[in-house]
């Protein structure tokens, strides 16, 4: 049997060159090798205050995204969280399952804290509803970015507390899938290359987003930062600006990164930018042309519908398994 894989994403917002180089493209290699469920994980997002009309369509564009970049629904399952209601049930019992300290401990959750007056519970218990996600559907393996580990291993943790109580599994114990470098794991933000690229950043400039026309993706990659040594050369820890660069243009290019800094030998910033820009606006606009077409009436709502479906009927098995242990069903 194939392995299942599961992964979420918040429908916060447009999604990012980043999310598409570092996640989503990897999703549409992966639904031909596993049995892929694609969440848009809208629960999650209701950790910090929304405006309902902005997070209807916001959920609606993230899946249109999702098919635009080439994730088959008639493949993999697409659909959104809140519409299973089973991830939230799961959460609550697994909170029962879940120690105060561990939840304390979360580097994202003291992060988050510190910028926000009010902190909800919500925020607290984001990762257990993570957990609740990704134990729900038996998976195997979860494409994790660096800094949701944490998040991942604490759902491991969950699993083999419950299992050990039971004494036999309950639930699987996931495997995190972390592509390498060159695969996209990692896009940074073109302001600085010290963080993750990130729509949530207050600075616009700092990310691409996947619908920005061509001429605002211009602007944001020539206003880049780089460095002063105008010299095109991958070195992660003396110029992690121009690194960056590189392997978005390798990785919208196909070309190696050793080829590129060949072709660009002796030629400065200005024109790999020029360049650049060109690249990425061209490999984002068949991307934007899908997202126009999903944008009829009907279209992403019946695909969402009939993925809910699907959802609904493969978390029902594990959760009414767990209930039984529990000895609420």
């Amino acid at each position: 049997m194939k392995k299942r894989v599961f992964s979420g994403v918040q429908p916060s917002g447009a999604l990012t060159l980043g999310n598409y180089l570092g996640a989503i493209r990897n999703f549409v290699e992966l639904q031909h090798e596993a049995d892929c469920f694609f969440c848009v994980v809208d629960l999650h997002s209701l950790t910090v205050p929304q405006d309902p009309v902005a997070l209807k369509e916001n959920i609606k564009n993230t899946a249109r995204l999702f098919v635009a970049a080439g994730i088959d629904p008639e493949v993999s399952t697409i659909f959104v969280q809140s519409q299973v209601p089973a991830h939230a049930e799961l959460s609550w019992l697994l909170e029962c399952q879940t120690y105060l300290g561990e939840l304390r401990r979360m580097t994202q959750f003291k992060d988050k804290a510190k910028k926000q007056e009010v902190v909800t519970t919500g925020l607290l218990t984001y990762p257990v509803l993570m957990a609740a996600d990704i134990l729900l559907y038996n998976t195997d393996q979860v494409p994790v970015g660096e800094d949701q580990k944490q998040h991942l291993e604490l759902t491991r943790d969950l699993a083999v507390r419950i299992n050990n109580r039971f004494q036999e599994e309950v639930f699987k114990v996931p495997e995190p899938y972390i592509p390498p470098r060159n695969k996209g794991g990692r896009i940074m933000s073109l302001t600085n290359p010290a963080e993750k690229m990130s729509k949530s950043s207050p600075n616009p400039k700092s990310y691409i987003a996947l619908l920005d026309p061509p001429e605002v993706i211009k602007k944001k990659i020539m206003s880049a930062v780089t460095d002063s040594e105008a010299v095109i050369r991958y070195d992660e820890e003396t110029k992690p600006a121009i690194s960056n660069l590189l392997v978005i243009y390798s990785l919208c290019s196909g070309q190696s990164i050793e080829d590129i800094t060949k072709q660009y030998a002796g030629v400065g910033y200005g024109q790999f930018k020029k360049d650049l820009a060109e690249l990425v606006a061209e490999t984002l606009r068949p991307l934007q042309e899908k997202v126009k077409e999903l944008s009829a009436p009907g279209v992403i709502e019946r695909i969402l519908e009939a993925g809910a479906e699907k959802a609904r009927a493969a978390a029902a098995p594990h959760l009414r398994r767990f209930q039984e242990k529990l000895g609420i069903r």
